[in-house]
């Protein structure tokens, strides 16, 4: 266990405050971010979040506790098993409904702005008091500049590692303080917990050290001396970084590093840029963006003034580290945190992220608070709580924003116009509204902006269809597949989009290609049926329906189509299965309560065959076939009168129904109306 031996420059002052003032700070401090983030709880998954957790099979059973510390390469949460699990944990509490997602984000922001309270008044205190640190994490904590870590469900990524983060020092220096091997072991661990949080980790242990040289022990080698088997113990931790990001393949699935199509000198000219945006946001914030695209810096020219300012601030930070150590910490504290994300390690596909600030604002907020103190005492530490009061006024209207997809996807298409990817999301929320014809304008605007978006001519094909222009929609999704030919979901989508302009044996030719790529694709596998039995081709189709189950057993379709395809050649006694399997899965489908009965009734369990009409009919009331067929049942058991009541139900719905005419006519000895 790491050695714990008390070092001279403890700081007694921290000890001295009343335990209940201190608490009580703790409380308010804790009540205050409730209240900001009260109005996020309702917020639906956006963004990020449907990769993550909806499209997520690896979060859906906790107990596999494998399965959940084994997150799927693609999405945010490659390479980070400590966020599968805690999704895990939330999808075990509440499913895909997301309240339990935000509340456990809210929790995970309220305890690290608790940690940094402790941290600060435990460094400065004897310098500044407990109001000061309270002031400090009051504001850090209700700065708008958070809100896309915490109301952002997949960005706890970002406060997750923050709260790891704070905790590793926190422990660090109570273990000090204290003596304590107990506080210790809880830095180590919660270091490694960071790790396999978020690889912006990374600078942890150094900070430690630094955090020992600046505020306890008094330089590097006697922070060395008295702690070596704990920075060693630290050091391990990036070993369990490494395994992450190997076993994710080195790049996040194409999302970060050097070969991912963006040189790191472009990439560092873009952070200079975003590293001063970021600093304005945090002294202005507005406008703030979800998503700011994809955009780099044009060259040395465009980027040379935000270069010479960041130079100037690193400067002084190195002079701070040897002059002001207090000072330097905090510099250091800014750089190292952001170096990860905001430095040569190409992310293209979000240069710019308001999430990235996360704790590195913290550094900012720390300056901000010295500043008010030393110019205006106790006032200036008054001013930085109004100061936060307003943040959390502002904190609660962004959070407005995200009340629905469409919303926040319209505040970020007019903050920044030029960004495809905001079209398009902004697109598929307007859709899934049932907004179909604003949902084109944005796929299309998409496409102006960036022609080779392939989800953007997928997507919109797929609307196009919905709405009958079908050749437009072969032609957007044809698009999508010349762009990308290996894209499984876009052939699926041309086969359907071909199938529905009476192209069948084209759609044949493209599901077969989704497949091709994608084995145990079932709706590909379910489709091509559909399509073959089109094309009298029943027995194949019975061989795709079948993989269509084996591929995806829960998959209420495919047992509905197969029972179809069963009962259309005959084998009648076959389907029966097929559609009480379909009606396990999926208890509210009129066609299976209403398919099933026919087949009862072709198989003489007439009785059974009215219960599933009936059934239909609750569930589709104006379904005319089934009230003619329930007819025909009820007149097979001598309940003539119900049998022309049914008849006359289905006139009703079809006046131009000659079978049920006929019946009802039979049956009442009088012409029916």
């Amino acid at each position: 266990m790491p050695d714990t031996k008390a070092t001279t420059r403890t700081d007694a002052s921290a000890g001295a405050e009343k335990p209940w003032a201190v608490r009580g700070a703790g409380l308010l401090l804790a009540l205050a971010v409730a209240a900001a983030y009260a109005n996020s709880l309702g917020t639906p998954f956006v963004f990020d979040d449907g990769l993550s957790i909806a499209d997520n099979p690896t979060i859906r059973h906790l107990g596999r506790i494998g399965t959940v510390l084994s997150p799927p390469r693609a999405g945010s949460v490659c390479a980070r098993p400590v966020i599968n699990l805690s999704l895990a944990l939330n999808y075990a509490i509440s499913g895909l409904n997301p309240w339990s997602y935000h509340a456990l984000n809210l929790l995970i922001h309220a305890a690290a702005a608790l940690l940094l309270f402790g941290l600060v008044r435990r460094t400065l205190a004897g310098r500044w008091g407990t109001l000061a640190a309270w002031a400090t994490a009051l504001l850090w904590a209700l700065h708008p500049l958070q809100t896309e870590s915490v109301t952002f469900v997949i960005q706890r990524t970002e406060s997750l590692m923050g709260l790891f983060y704070l905790l590793t020092l926190y422990a660090f220096v109570r273990s000090v303080q204290e003596a304590s091997r107990a506080w210790a072991f809880g830095c180590v661990l919660a270091c490694f917990a960071g790790m396999a949080t978020k690889e912006v980790m990374v600078s942890a242990p150094l900070l430690v050290l630094l955090c020992d040289r600046t505020f306890l022990a008094g330089s590097f080698r006697a922070a060395w001396a008295r702690r070596r088997p704990l920075y060693l113990w630290l050091a391990a931790t990036w070993g369990l970084l490494a395994y992450c990001l190997i076993s994710s393949g080195g790049d996040r699935a194409g999302a970060a590093g050097f070969g991912v199509g963006v040189s790191w000198h472009a990439y560092l000219l873009t952070q200079c840029e975003a590293i001063v945006h970021y600093l304005r946001l945090a002294f202005w914030p507005h406008p703030l963006v979800v998503d700011y695209g994809e955009r780099l810096a044009g060259g040395w020219g465009e980027a040379a003034l935000p270069a010479l300012l960041l130079v100037l601030l690193a400067g002084g930070t190195a002079a701070a580290l040897r002059f002001r150590p207090a000072w330097g910490f905090w510099g250091l504290w800014f750089f190292a945190i952001l170096a990860p994300s905001s430095s040569v390690v190409p992310l293209p596909t979000q240069t710019v992220a308001e999430h990235r600030m996360y704790l590195p604002l913290a550094a900012i907020v720390v300056g901000i608070v010295c500043l008010l103190r030393r110019a205006r005492g106790r006032a200036g530490l008054i001013a930085a709580v109004g100061l936060a009061a307003v943040g959390g006024a502002l904190t609660v209207a962004r959070n407005h924003d995200y009340r629905t997809e469409v919303a926040l996807w319209t505040d970020t298409v007019a903050r920044v116009p030029a960004n495809p990817r905001a079209h398009y999301n902004l697109g598929v929320a307007l859709d899934q509204a049932g907004q179909a014809p604003e949902a084109i304008g944005q796929y299309r605007d998409a496409i102006r902006l960036k022609p080779t978006y392939v989800e953007a001519h997928n997507n919109l094909g797929n609307v196009l269809q919905r709405n009958g222009r079908l050749p437009e929609a072969v032609a957007e999704i044809g698009e999508a597949v010349r762009l990308e030919p290996a894209n499984p979901r876009a052939l699926y989508n041309l086969g359907n989009a071909r199938f529905a302009l009476g192209q069948g044996a084209a759609a044949i030719e493209a599901f077969r290609g989704a497949l091709a790529l994608r084995p145990d694709y079932a709706e590909a596998h379910c489709n091509l049926g559909v399509a073959l039995v089109a094309l009298g081709r029943t027995g194949e189709a019975l061989a795709e329906y079948q993989a269509a189950v084996a591929a995806d057993p829960n998959y209420p379709v495919a047992q509905f189509d197969w029972g179809n395809a069963l009962a259309q050649t005959g084998r009648i006694p076959e389907a029966i299965p097929h559609y009480e399997a379909t009606l396990r899965l999926d208890p509210r489908q009129p066609g299976a309560e209403a398919n099933l009965g026919n087949a009862l009734f072709a198989v003489g369990q007439v009785p059974a065959a009215i219960g599933h009409y009936r059934a239909a009919l609750a569930l589709q009331p104006g379904n005319a076939r089934v009230h003619y067929n329930l007819g025909n049942a009820l007149l097979q058991t001598g309940r003539n009168a119900e049998a022309a009541d049914q008849y006359a139900a289905a006139l009703r719905i079809q006046p131009q129904f000659p079978e049920a005419r006929a019946h009802l006519t039979a049956l009442t000895g009088a012409p029916a109306p």
